[in-house]
């Protein structure tokens, strides 16, 4: 397995940034995209990899390293944050995830036709932030980069604005308001930080500073700016999702249901008998990573996971997705594109014994017949709309009239709707049925991947920042758990085959292992001897 990863390195990516003609060599790239790969597994600090890949004869093994050099074994904490920083440029997680999965798909001959997809709430290195911290941190970053950058500048702003937000007093000002001050508090702060974008408005050398352009989002996010020029707060329901969390991390958005953050999209495959072995050789494979903002909804991942699979040739026959993912605009799409979607409705129907899904509807979409087995007397059907009548008579004596979809017209209780109704209402038959519960309950496992990612690489909080950052880490983990999955499967296929030693076992262990099957070998051959001699003499002595 170790040899098979390490030709899926994209190591011609890292390749074109650094010329043989100048400078000098670079670390060896296949070592280099390799380490990046199990820091990422072993979610470790860049000091503690380096360490790793200085001390540790696994790591060693798993690189093919036979150099015993220093230079060979060894890369400083600065060079490995210089070659993530590259990598994560040139994304080249993505052509490694690609990678790893064709190859594993085709090596262990995985069957893809059945898929399911969930999302993951992931945080980065940030602090969880009041809106009084976003405004005091933000002014606080400001102050400081103009500070050194621009020190004629800084000497402009008000001595007490700046006394305000400098060092320990600015902690004790703003990290302890009480409740009952911190709209007052609030108010104040987001008065300095408009003071600060009105002062700078017209600088060139300030309107180009990462840290201004924070403080004219955080003004046009969370505050209404009067004609007199006065500051008022936005209540916090008003404020959009996508709108800034931390200063320190631009790109983490907030999501109502999991908080700040991002998120992650992941799509496997999974067998049907998963749960009934406990060392199974089939392996669930992950087929699509997306990270994304925690503001997004599933219902737009759906598609796009479908599409990259498709490229790849790993797309799903039947894909399970909880209710925000199948939304009846995305499972027409996905059947266009040849994928089944498996999903809950959303929503509800109005409680009552008679509903549009109570109705059996025929293959043209008309009605068939209503909960009550009354025919109908008038089909039509205009463009996407369908009108069926039933007999007033009939219909103003049933039971279920009370419920019923329907209304009275003039010749007939006519039942309307249209085709999104009756594919919605098809579909809600077909949930209350054994098939769906028998088919829809392997979603579930989900949850154990998420888990499980979770376990073997901390993706659910990371050691960075940003976007990009963010994005190569979680793929990066993917990757890992795709590895260590296969690598499972492959024990389990050894051990189904007959001897294997398990690495971990010491030697005492395999020892006692070894004479068992000594003995039960004897064993076979004595019964064998037994057998084949007709003396009793000879069988005696066999024995």
């Amino acid at each position: 397995m170790g040899s098979t990863a390490l030709d899926l390195l994209p190591v011609e990516k890292l390749a074109l940034v650094f010329p043989s003609n100048i400078g000098r060599p670079t670390k060896e790239l296949y070592t280099v995209l390799g380490t990046l790969a199990l820091q990422q597994y072993h979610d470790l600090t860049d000091q503690q990899t380096s360490e790793q890949l200085s001390y540790n004869i696994q790591w060693h093994y798993a690189l093919d390293l036979v150099d015993e050099s220093d230079e060979a074994k060894y890369i400083c904490p600065k060079t490995l944050w210089n070659m993530r920083t590259l990598a994560t440029e040139l994304r080249v997680e993505t052509d490694l995830f690609g990678a790893t999965a064709e190859k594993l798909a085709a090596m262990f001959d995985v069957d893809t036709s059945h898929q399911r997809i969930d999302s993951v709430h992931i945080r980065s290195n940030m602090a969880r932030l009041s809106r009084i911290g976003i405004f005091a941190k933000a002014i606080i970053r400001f102050t400081s980069n103009l500070r050194r950058h621009h020190p004629a500048l800084w000497e402009l702003i008000d001595s007490n604005l700046i006394d305000r937000y400098k060092g320990k007093k600015a902690k004790e000002c703003f990290a302890g308001v009480r409740p009952s001050q911190s709209k007052k508090t609030l108010a104040e702060v987001a008065s300095d930080l408009y003071r600060l974008v009105i002062q700078f408005e017209g600088s060139a050398e300030v309107a180009d500073m990462s840290t201004y352009k924070l403080l004219c989002r955080i003004l046009k996010e969370q505050c209404d700016v009067g004609s007199d020029g006065t500051v008022e707060v936005k209540a916090p329901e008003n404020i959009s999702s996508d709108s800034l969390q931390n200063p320190s991390d631009p790109d983490a958005t907030y999501s109502g249901h999991k908080g700040q953050g991002y998120q992650v999209q992941i799509m496997e495959t999974f067998c049907e008998h998963e749960g009934e072995q406990k060392d199974s050789t089939q392996l669930n494979l992950i087929t699509h990573v997306q990270v994304e903002k925690a503001c997004q909804s599933d219902a737009g991942a759906l598609l796009p996971a479908i599409e990259e699979t498709l490229e790849r040739d790993l797309a799903p026959e039947e894909l399970q997705a909880d209710s925000l993912y199948g939304s009846d605009e995305n499972v027409q799409q996905a059947e266009q594109l040849g994928v089944k979607v498996i999903s809950p409705t959303m929503g509800t129907e109005k409680p009552g014994p008679c509903n549009l899904s109570d109705f059996t509807f025929l293959s043209n979409g008309h009605v068939d017949r209503c909960p009550a087995g009354q025919l109908p007397a008038l089909r039509k059907r205009k463009k996407e709309r369908f009108s069926q009548g039933f007999e007033l008579e009939r219909c103003a004596q049933c039971p279920l009239a009370e419920s019923c979809p329907g209304k009275t017209g003039g010749k007939f209780f006519y039942v309307r709707y249209t085709e999104k109704n009756m594919r919605i209402a098809k579909r809600r038959q077909f949930e209350r049925s054994e098939a769906f519960m028998e088919k829809y309950r392997w979603r579930a496992g989900a949850e154990a991947t998420m888990s499980q990612v979770d376990r073997l690489t901390g993706i659910k909080r990371l050691r960075v920042r940003g976007m990009k950052a963010v994005r190569f880490a979680a793929v990066m983990k993917a990757i890992a758990v795709n590895l260590a999955r296969a690598v499972a499967a492959k024990r389990a296929r050894d051990r189904a085959q007959g001897f294997y030693l398990d690495q971990s076992w010491g030697a005492s262990r395999v020892i006692l292992l070894f004479k068992e099957r000594v003995i039960r070998f004897w064993g076979s051959i004595s019964s064998l001897v037994r057998e084949k001699c007709t003396s009793p003499v000879i069988a005696q002595k066999a024995a």
